[in-house]
């Protein structure tokens, strides 16, 4: 049987399921354009890739894509976990799902809808992410056209992005364990793949209703029971664990919420905690009856497979990562501070003992303390992370260059502080190396 709609168009091509759903539609032979803001340069792997500021486009604008590229269904992945710095659920969730609503209206031919939402009750919704999850849902119902609502459960795919990549990192950590109202809440996982085939279900049936689907294993299941059979995959579940007090996720949650303001993505922010202790549940019987997909149990999707050294080396370096670029900070910023208002003289002394020109010392301690403070600031931002890393291993460089030309005795002074130097520029080139988000 020929496929009932053979062009798709994916909105949010490069996060977790609008990536892995692009592809698995490419494999199976359909003809897919994918829409994201931005693209790793990894993911861009087709001139149907397409890179755009979609919330800024207009309905018009969606009508024009979908028309240009003969669309004949639309897959709608986009979704922002939490308000913020250049974020917007209600802009990213209702707003823009009113304007492809209108697009689709606007097109001569009929267009399919696909959205993906959230699992879980109306009456359950206590965040903004929810909340504004729903109110597209609503928009949807009220819309009357063909169109399908899949509410995955807990993704598990080959990426791992935000929350699943928080649960391997715990997993792969051997002495912490989840506290106990979180271990113990119900929590159902879905393989990406299943998201996927449902897709491409659709794709051969069709839907000239408007279907909601829970799309997740039937077997109930438990938060810490994802967290344990990670374990088994890691190999980290023999041996006694800490069990984490809740406080101390609220704390890190809140750390979250402000480093978000500087356009990073923690993935533990008020949000996360929130929609984890909410819990994810459903019911997948009516998504199993229509489409005759049987849904992966959790130990096919995690144990299918050993644990390979990159999924290791992910998982171990993950709660490390937010770690380093801290103490990146910290470092160039205090020692900065250190340096021009603490140990001032003792600075311009080192300059001064060295013949430097008197007329030199002070604009050249004050600089090159302004210097250091303006590289911790740099790699605070996500946006300027990398200049920043990039000028400070250079900094670090031409400082243990010019002492050699011009301080050598600095060397080999008794706390080593140019030795310790080199483990700094290696620092950052981990850094550096460890940016990427997609």
């Amino acid at each position: 049987m020929s496929p009932r709609y053979q062009k798709i168009l994916v909105l949010g091509g490069s996060g977790l399921i609008g990536r892995y759903v692009a592809e698995d539609l490419r494999l199976r032979g359909f003809t897919v354009t994918t829409v994201a803001r931005h693209y790793a340069a990894s993911q861009k792997t087709s001139a149907d890739d397409l890179e755009m500021p979609i919330m800024a486009t207009t309905a018009d604008d969606l009508t024009r894509l979908m028309v240009e590229r003969k669309s004949e269904m639309v897959v709608n992945c986009l979704g922002v976990l939490q308000d913020g710095a250049g974020t917007d659920t209600t802009a990213v969730h209702r707003d823009f799902t009113a304007k492809l609503l209108a697009a689709i209206k606007a097109t001569t031919q009929p267009v399919q809808l696909v959205h993906i939402s959230i699992p879980g009750a109306a009456g359950s919704d206590d965040t903004a992410f929810s909340k504004t999850k729903r109110d597209a849902e609503r928009l949807i119902a009220d819309a009357g056209l063909g169109s399908t609502i899949l509410r995955p459960g807990f993704v598990i795919a080959p990426a791992a992005y935000g929350g699943s990549a928080l649960v391997r990192a715990l997993a792969a950590t051997p002495f912490a364990d989840l506290p106990s109202d979180l271990a113990c809440r119900q929590f159902q996982p879905v393989a990406v793949d299943d998201v996927a085939s449902t897709i491409a279900w659709l794709c051969e049936h069709g839907n000239d209703t408007h279907h909601v689907w829970d799309l997740m294993q039937s077997e109930p299941v438990t938060l810490g029971m994802v967290v344990d059979h990670y374990r088994i995959f890691f190999g980290t579940h023999r041996g006694m664990r800490i069990r984490l007090p809740g406080f101390l996720l609220d704390l890190a949650a809140k750390l979250g919420d402000a480093v978000a303001l500087l356009r990073w993505t923690p993935p533990v922010r008020s949000t996360a905690i929130a929609e984890l202790r909410r819990g994810v549940t459903g019911d997948p019987v009516p998504w199993i009856a229509a489409t005759g997909i049987a849904p992966q149990t959790l130990a096919q999707m995690v144990n299918r497979r050993s644990a390979t050294i990159q999924d290791k080396w992910f998982a171990r370096l993950f709660l490390l990562k937010p770690m380093i670029f801290v103490s990146l900070v910290l470092f160039w910023i205090v020692s900065g501070l250190i340096a021009l208002f603490v140990s001032y003289d003792a600075a311009a002394g080192i300059l001064s003992a060295h013949h430097f020109p008197p007329a030199l010392v002070g604009p050249i301690t004050v600089g090159t303390s302004l210097m250091d403070m303006a590289t911790g600031v740099l790699i605070a931002f996500r946006r300027t992370s990398a200049a920043g890393l990039i000028w400070g291993i250079l900094a670090s460089l031409g400082y243990m260059f010019g002492a050699a030309l011009l301080t050598p005795d600095l060397w080999i002074e008794p706390l080593g502080a140019l030795v310790k130097t080199g483990p700094a520029i290696i620092l950052m080139l981990v850094a550096l190396a460890m940016l990427d988000n997609r």
